[in-house]
């Protein structure tokens, strides 16, 4: 239906007419479509919107053309201003969520009989005495994707729940994700939202590392000579730094034993830590850096695959090869990620001194989550 007159709910034509000229308006289910053109520039069009339909409950953008569901097309030579209700909370069950969730758990106890040398041949409902491991890895993740869907919230940002991904490796898991569906309000949220994962998630991959190490460690039965291939893990500093604020060790006089599978629990929250805080694109570390440089992001971004590629490259040259293919595959990742370029607020005010302070506090700690050769092939 179209009209001059916007729904009782949404913002009225007189509040939009001073930047953008209203022919008529249309609903669209609960969208609600203002046709007509700009009378400011386009750049600053929805900057100068947005707080008015924010202010009403409404995410609003701008398109050249919008094709709706219901009722005519609108005319090439106009524009619309597409204003859809602000959704925050969780609409119904989060099935997808659920299901992946589901998957990734068995995934991750699928992955844990390993890590405790369980036999599953005999008995496969044996997989369960790999819970520890499970819930050591899952709750390093949720915690880290929750830090960002709370201060969504908070800075009325709609976003979803966490997405677990499973996948079939020696950590059972490829991560955990939120979707961000609404816009970014100024720096300030961009910031906060960013910086709350990795912080939320180094807390609580401190807790499960610290538990780990006060836990029994676990004997796996070493291989004849020339038998078996594994994977040999390195410490970042932080884990060293945890081992020796508790007294716990990390290395055993017995060959045969291993630190408790918990702790690699908290060795897998460091590992993504870091690699979610390099300062490219839109992973945590991208959020952070463009609330802080502002649009000087793009430079400073373009150097990230340089660094990888040069850590791989010396990694090759100088340390034999170690490691190589994980840097060079996150190099041709980051030069996607710096292709797709960073978030952008509504309101690129600069952040504070104390934002600032926190975002090279956490990167710092993110730099004590690394270590060149995470992990490497030994032979036996």
């Amino acid at each position: 239906m179209a009209t001059r007159d916007a729904p009782a709910d949404a913002p009225p034509v007189a509040a939009v007419e001073s930047a953008f000229r209203v022919h008529e308006v249309r609903t669209d289910g609960d969208t609600v479509l203002y046709v007509g053109r700009p009378a400011a520039g386009i750049d600053d069009l929805e900057q100068r919107l947005w707080p008015t339909f924010r202010e009403h409950g409404y995410e609003v953008t701008l398109q050249r053309q919008y094709a709706p569901e219901t009722g005519p097309a609108t005319l090439p030579q106009n524009y619309v201003l597409v204003a859809e209700p602000q959704t925050l909370g969780v609409d119904g069950v989060p099935w997808l969520n659920v299901a992946l969730l589901v998957l990734t758990t068995v995934s991750t106890l699928f992955a844990g009989h390993w890590w405790y040398g369980i036999d599953v041949s005999a008995d496969p409902t044996a997989i369960v005495q790999a819970w520890p491991f499970t819930l050591a890895v899952l709750g390093v993740l949720g915690v880290h994707e929750l830090g960002h869907y709370v201060m969504s919230r908070y800075h009325r940002v709609s976003a979803s729940l966490p997405y677990f991904i499973p996948f079939p490796t020696i950590f059972g898991t490829m991560g955990a994700v939120i979707k961000m569906r609404g816009r970014i309000p100024d720096r300030e949220a961009l910031f906060d939202i960013g910086v709350a994962g990795p912080l939320a998630g180094l807390v609580a991959t401190a807790v499960v590392t610290v538990i780990g190490l006060y836990m029994e460690p676990v004997s796996i039965p070493l291989p004849q000579s020339g038998e078996a291939v594994f994977v040999d893990f390195n410490y970042p500093f932080m884990l060293h730094v945890l081992a020796d604020l508790t007294g716990q060790p990390l290395q055993y006089a017995d060959p045969s034993l291993s630190v408790n599978p918990v702790v690699m629990g908290g060795w897998i929250g460091m590992f993504i830590t870091f690699l979610n805080l390099l300062p490219v694109g839109q992973l945590d570390g991208g959020h952070i850096v463009r609330a802080i440089l502002g649009e000087r992001t793009e430079t400073f971004s373009a150097f990230v695959p340089a660094g990888l590629f040069g850590l791989a490259g010396y990694l090759f040259f100088v340390q034999g090869g170690r490691a190589v293919f994980i840097w060079f595959v996150w190099g041709i990742f980051a030069i996607g990620l710096a292709y797709a370029g960073p978030a952008t607020p509504i309101t690129d005010d600069p952040l504070d001194r104390k934002r600032v302070a926190v975002g090279v506090l956490t990167f710092v700690l993110g730099l004590a989550c690394f270590t060149p050769v995470p992990l490497e092939i030994v032979r036996l």
